[in-house]
């Protein structure tokens, strides 16, 4: 991922106003989350049925859209930044802007629910996994990725990844308690399974010598660092 030479505070979601140019760009400071958009992108079902929406929670600048284009559904982004939802909205993305915590969407009204590295930046994990599971319909499909409360987490995805992308993305505070995430999504009909993923090795050496395209993002054995999960809603 390119050095941007830039510091922020901690958590500060200025950061995406300050690189908002670089949403789109596959070597800018956002290309991991161009690899984990398209694992993402994987574990999303074509829609079983006509009129199914998706629920995109903290979308950026929809980079998760290439990726269910073609399965079915009606894309709704959600975010703070209105910068971000603008060219989301350019990829097929319909833009709502809100605040994960307090989503302005009505209850059950999506087929499928993706929040993708949104979790380790909300103040109130439980009101998060709330609102997610609140917007899904019964028999819906919840899935997430977002990087774990463990000491490795906070020396790879922290100490060691943001040297070469931008210093303070990451509160190490808030990053998510597995066991927590599992039971507050069981509280709201939700029954989570977890997953570790990690980049393919071979693929991030070639993309760090300056291969074009993006790095696959693999199944992993453990969720220590980061985790993608998958649930559906009982009904």
């Amino acid at each position: 991922m390119a050095r941007s030479g830039r510091t922020v505070r901690r958590n500060d979601p200025l950061l995406y106003e300050v690189f908002a140019d670089q949403w789109w760009q596959p070597r800018g400071v956002f290309a991991m989350l161009h690899w984990l958009a398209a694992a993402r992108g994987a574990l999303v079902p074509t829609a079983a049925r006509n009129g199914a929406v998706l629920v995109d929670l903290g979308c950026g600048a929809g980079l998760l859209a290439p990726h269910v284009a073609g399965k079915g559904y009606r894309h709704i982004g959600v975010d703070r930044s209105r910068t971000a939802l603008r060219q989301a909205a350019e990829h097929g993305v319909q833009p709502v802007v809100g605040d994960v915590l307090a989503v302005p969407l009505p209850d059950g009204c999506a087929d499928c629910v993706v929040a993708g590295e949104v979790l380790e930046h909300v103040t109130d994990l439980p009101a998060a996994v709330a609102e997610a599971c609140r917007v899904l319909r019964a028999g819906g499909l919840l899935v997430l990725d977002t990087l774990a409360a463990t000491a490795l987490c906070r020396v790879v995805a922290i100490g060691i990844a943001e040297r070469l992308a931008v210093r303070g993305v990451h509160d190490p505070a808030l990053l998510v308690d597995r066991a927590e995430l599992i039971a507050e999504a069981a509280r709201h009909g939700v029954a989570l399974r977890l997953r570790g993923v990690r980049p393919s090795w071979l693929d991030l050496l070639t993309w760090a010598a300056g291969r074009d395209g993006g790095v696959r993002m693999l199944p992993f054995s453990s969720t220590a660092v980061l985790f993608q999960g998958i649930g559906r809603k009982k009904g």
